[in-house]
């Protein structure tokens, strides 16, 4: 199947917590604009987000840093989509050398994982 990517930047705005630390909601986030685009892609329509599943936080993320979020739909029923996500960190923040600094990781550190099931209703699939 189809795999989409979008890569952002993580900005002040999205730090909630002490040390700039970002909310993982925001991947949940990411993951939600990957689906949507898998679904328009593979069926016309937006559709709609049911739920998450297995969600796994497994580093932290702050302002500065890069992120890319990866999905792509791993089965596909009358109207339901499975899918799984990834976000990897691709650039970190190095405020310890200046406000600035900036690393790019040779090896993306994946920071999210999930699954998740998406719905498009069968009068709305044009493809």
């Amino acid at each position: 199947m189809e795999k989409v990517m979008i890569r952002l930047r993580m900005g002040m705005g999205d730090a909630h917590y002490g040390g700039n630390l970002v909310d993982g909601a925001k991947m949940l986030q990411l993951f939600g604009d990957v689906a949507t685009e898998l679904l328009i892609r593979n069926d016309g329509d937006e559709g709609l987000f049911l739920k998450y599943e297995n969600v796994e936080f497994l580093a932290p993320v702050f302002a500065g840093d890069f992120i890319e979020a990866v999905g792509e739909i791993t089965e596909a029923g009358n109207s339901s989509r499975i899918m799984s996500f990834e976000a990897r960190k691709v650039i970190k923040a190095r405020t310890d050398i200046s406000p600035s600094a900036c690393d790019f990781l040779d090896e993306p550190e994946i920071v999210c994982k999930a699954t998740g099931v998406c719905v498009v209703p069968k009068d709305c699939q044009r493809k």
